[in-house]
């Protein structure tokens, strides 16, 4: 059963940092503050992986802090990493439909 338990750790993590993070950047709507996004998922990710190797240690397996801060690092990199994936294939989407909007109005 704690075998399973192990496999919760990064995408919890991952789906924790990404909510806080689009809630930061709900609050805060700054263009320059985008560009430290990636570095605040990471951080926000390591300390996350700290805790919940103190508080839960069954869920993570990280035989060490430093195994936890990279681990939890790693989660947080990949929210990031998820919200743009999800956010270039809906500008691709968007992109296609208006090409294919262009491409019917010249036909008519």
């Amino acid at each position: 059963m704690e075998s399973y338990l192990e496999l919760i750790s990064v995408p919890a993590i991952a789906t924790f940092v990404f909510v806080v993070m689009s809630l930061i950047k709900y609050a805060v709507n700054n263009a320059k503050f985008d560009r430290f996004v990636p570095l605040l998922s990471a951080l926000l990710g390591a300390v996350s992986g700290v805790v919940c190797y103190f508080a839960l240690p069954c869920i993570i397996s990280a035989n060490n802090v430093v195994v936890a801060l990279v681990l939890g690092g790693a989660s947080g990199l990949t929210a990031t990493g998820t919200h743009q994936m999800v956010k270039q294939l809906r500008q691709k989407d968007a992109n296609k439909s208006d090409i294919n909007d262009v491409d019917n109005d010249d036909s008519a």
